[in-house]
């Protein structure tokens, strides 16, 4: 069973991933996964994943793994669980890892408009998002836990709205 762990840059997915990991949970990250495949290639601007070749060597399992990363909403999946953030904080936390203005700029409009989700949605049958934007990483893995063991109430697409933080950018 793959369970998919997909969201904008800095909404958790690593750190949580390294929580579930310690709880026993396989966990894998999809560009590790694409080196191993031979789904990767390194350009100027640092590495491509063809994720279509990636898609195909990918074998199913019975287990459970959790593939983390921001473009494995696009594997096949038999679950999917996007983590988003407030826009403001996200800011924050990409600000700290040194991420250009530009970029930062980018992932939080790409945030605030729902693109992973809306990615997930049209590519993945089940999914699920849980706002990170107030949880520690210990809570970010707790209520992916949760999800995967079948509580996901109050976590449908669409439960998290960034309209009014958006709005009052203006």
């Amino acid at each position: 069973m793959h369970v998919i762990l997909t969201g904008t840059p800095g909404t958790g997915k690593t750190e949580a991933g390294i929580i579930l990991k310690t709880k026993g949970y396989d966990v894998r990250n999809v560009k590790d996964l694409a080196a191993e495949f031979g789904a990767a290639s390194e350009t100027d601007e640092g590495m491509e994943i063809d994720v279509a070749l990636l898609t195909n060597l990918l074998p199913h399992s019975e287990e459970i793994i959790i593939i983390e990363g921001h473009l494995a909403h696009l594997l096949p999946n038999d679950l999917c669980i996007v983590l988003r953030c407030n826009p403001n904080v996200l800011r924050e936390r990409l600000e700290a890892r040194g991420y250009p203005e530009d970029k930062v700029r980018e992932n939080m409009e790409a945030e605030a408009i729902d693109l992973i989700l809306v990615e997930a949605f049209e590519s993945c049958d089940r999914v699920f998002e849980i706002d990170a934007s107030d949880l520690d990483p210990d809570g970010v893995a707790q209520a992916i836990e949760n999800v995967i063991n079948g509580d996901a109430d109050g976590r449908s697409p669409g439960s998290v709205d960034w309209s009014q933080v958006v709005m009052d950018w203006y």
